[in-house]
């Protein structure tokens, strides 16, 4: 049995910048989240307290992501053969559940406001679209740049839509202020709390799939396994199985199966070339396993040549 382990790592200066910049942008975020809470109580406004429970799972994101910058640099262990990879995936699940139990008592506490509208300070709501607009571009802007880690642009997107949404909230208030529609207020809480909840269950059906260790859904495992079978000496492949550790790293592991009387040059040769193929479907961690014709192999599905 032979295998390719093909590892990423950032510099340790790069990493260092990307853990200084998702600080920055922890603090900001958990400075604002505050403010908001706060802001929303004063003001009436659900729109900004919908926007206060975005923003709390926000933080909690970033943490997060803060955290595992950190731990993904530890390697694999007896305990975590595959290193800590899956603790963001963890991570992720608790963001959504938090993400999912605010969205709830948001929406529980606008419809009603919905039917009979309250009177909100639609100045105060300005003001507070303003800071919302400007601390979380502060954090977008901090975040860029370097060769940014998937944790550190997942939450850099998140940010950006956070910026889109307290544009929203500004066009509400203003809208408000003017007309005084005070059921535009809640109407804006709604459309957030759906909006999170939409990218909520999206995000926790692709977490499902990272547990339950379903084949990546952008691995093409039947061209791959075609390719492998076209190769010279391979008779066929079986037994082949593939999952991701976090959504983003692939495993795999394959049985290639050769003539009984190869050489082991023969074997090493079909092994890389072997190895180059799975490489360019995305795998970052693969297990080739050389067998032999008139070997048994049980309840496989079989690819022959």
């Amino acid at each position: 049995m032979g295998h390719h382990h093909q590892h990423h790592k950032e510099k340790p200066e790069e990493a260092g910048k990307v853990r200084m910049r998702l600080k920055v942008a922890f603090a900001l975020n958990f400075f604002f989240t505050i403010i908001e809470f706060i802001g929303g109580a004063i003001t009436n406004s659900m729109a900004i307290l919908s926007d206060a429970v975005h923003d709390l799972g926000d933080t909690v994101a970033i943490g997060s992501a803060l955290w595992l910058e950190k731990v993904a640099e530890k390697g694999s262990d007896n305990r975590y053969t595959y290193g800590y990879r899956r603790f963001s995936t963890l991570g992720a699940l608790l963001t959504s559940l938090i993400l999912f139990a605010g969205s709830i008592i948001i929406l529980k506490e606008a419809i009603p406001r919905l039917l009979q509208p309250q009177e909100v300070m639609a100045k105060g709501m300005m003001w507070m679209a303003v800071l919302g607009i400007v601390f979380n571009g502060l954090a977008v802007w901090r975040l860029r740049g370097g060769n940014a880690s998937l944790n550190n642009r997942a939450v850099m997107l998140h940010l950006m839509e956070d910026v889109l949404g307290w544009v929203a909230v500004l066009i509400g208030s203003i809208v408000i202020f003017y007309t005084e529609w005070f059921w535009i207020d809640p109407l804006l809480s709604i459309g957030v709390a759906i909006y999170i909840l939409y990218h909520v269950f999206g995000n926790v059906r692709k977490i499902l799939d990272v547990f339950l260790q379903t084949t990546p859904s952008d691995l093409d495992v039947v061209g791959m396994e075609q390719e492998l079978v076209a190769l010279d000496g391979v008779h066929e492949v079986h037994d082949t199985h593939s999952w991701s550790l976090d959504g983003n790293y692939n495993v795999l592991s394959i049985h290639v199966v050769v003539d009984k009387d190869a050489s082991v040059s023969t074997q090493q040769g079909i092994r890389g070339r072997a190895d180059e193929i799975i490489r360019t479907y995305g795998i970052d961690h693969a297990t080739v396993a050389i067998e032999f014709t008139g070997e048994a192999c049980h309840n496989c599905r079989k690819i022959k040549g």
